[in-house]
């Protein structure tokens, strides 16, 4: 068996991702629209090429270059524009599914704290 990356799942256990402590940074200056919204991710999961974990925003708007990602959002509220290519934005909250893709380039405003499970 291979060896487990720091706060990685090992097989047969679990953990409320909703009450996973996170440490947050600041975004880098040059991403960051307004406010001052901080991130957390903690990865739980490398299965072959793909990456599960939690990841987390408090409030404020910045943009981001996407990767290929399916997320679910556990609690929080937010409005993600896509500006390239131009989609008509969504709004996501607890329970929303989300697909990204590479290279896409969005605009998060973030309401209220949001965390999500990715699978990218």
């Amino acid at each position: 068996m291979s060896e487990l990356a720091p706060g990685a799942l090992a097989p047969g256990t679990g953990v409320d991702a909703l009450a996973l402590p996170l440490v947050h940074e600041p975004l880098p200056a040059d991403e960051v629209v307004i406010g001052r919204p901080t991130t957390a991710v903690h990865a739980l999961a490398t299965l072959g090429e793909v990456e599960v974990g939690v990841w987390e925003m408090t409030p404020g708007t910045a943009s981001d270059v996407e990767v290929d990602e399916v997320f679910v959002v556990l609690s929080g509220h937010a409005r993600i524009e896509f500006v390239e290519p131009a989609l008509p934005a969504i709004e996501v909250d607890h329970g929303s599914v989300v697909r990204l893709a590479a290279g896409q380039r969005t605009v998060w405003t973030v309401t209220e704290t949001l965390r999500k499970i990715y699978i990218a």
